[in-house]
């Protein structure tokens, strides 16, 4: 698969990535070539495709480097197709108005741009229960406890634009107060199964050259944090989330739907594994 961008290329790849999902039996191997604005480097990415003939998914606005592509492929025989052009169309046809094309259009440096890097910022400045004062300027509070995804989940909420806080649960210490008191921010709560955060945590040792046997990686002792975890969620009434079986992606959309169901005044889901409550 070519992936060919006149931008970032990160529109192409998402939409190349879940197209394969579709095709499981099948390996996709992905070349990929962003910032392609010139005509010399449109012939280098030509040749490259000619040397490993394959499907091209291509976003380029400019008309002329657009049509040198396409006439190009087309008598190759090599299949190509600009993946926004039914989208475009349709809205074109929608508002009754003409596209301009605007490369980057979506990565201008705009007031949700610096919404994101605020939340960046923030949430950086905020992981593993740093600076707890703080939490009240949250949009999002994460909390767990270790190696249940707080992190990562918390990154990608916040280049979303979302200000996210993670407070680790840690057993035999109170969590911070400033959390018991929040009334703002929405806090949710990540859990796995025991099996699943011993097998994450034994390999977190394993990095570190650490073999012993410790209550870490103790499935009943993970079993019973999980427990007191969830009674910590009850008791305060927030919207807990088992992310066993999903990914970082999966867990902030969870997340996000929660935040967009509380804004819009509707009722709190409590997401348990596959299931909505």
């Amino acid at each position: 698969m070519h992936l060919i961008s006149d931008a970032t290329g990160e529109t192409l790849n998402t939409v190349a990535r879940a197209a394969a999902a579709y095709y499981a039996d099948y390996q996709a191997v992905e070349h990929i070539y962003a910032l392609v604005r010139t005509p010399k480097q449109l012939d280098r990415v030509i040749e490259e495709v000619e040397r490993q003939p394959g499907i091209v998914l291509f976003t380029i606005a400019d008309r002329t480097l657009r049509g040198r592509l396409e006439s190009r492929f087309n008598t190759l025989g090599i299949p190509c197709l600009s993946i926004l052009d039914p989208v475009i169309s349709r809205l074109a046809a929608y508002l009754k108005a003409e596209s301009r094309p605007h490369i980057g259009g979506q990565h201008v440096l705009d007031a949700h741009y610096f919404k994101r890097i605020e939340a960046l910022n923030y949430t950086m400045l905020h992981d593993d229960g740093q600076h707890p004062q703080d939490l009240d300027k949250a949009e999002v509070v994460l909390i767990g406890i270790s190696r249940s995804s707080k992190t990562p989940t918390s990154i990608y909420l916040a280049n979303r634009g979302i200000r996210t806080a993670n407070i680790p649960l840690v057993p035999g210490l109170e969590p911070p107060p400033e959390l018991l008191k929040l009334d703002g921010p929405m806090v949710v709560g990540l859990l796995a199964s025991a099996e699943r955060i011993a097998q994450i945590r034994r390999s977190r040792l394993l990095t570190l050259n650490e073999n012993r046997e410790t209550l870490y990686v103790d499935r009943d002792a993970i079993h019973a944090e999980l427990v007191e975890m969830r009674r910590l969620c009850t008791r305060y009434a927030w919207p807990v989330i088992d992310v066993t079986r999903r990914s970082i992606e999966e867990t902030a959309a969870a997340v996000i739907n929660l935040l967009s169901e509380r804004r819009g005044a509707g009722p709190q889901f409590l997401i348990d594994g596959d299931s909505v409550k």
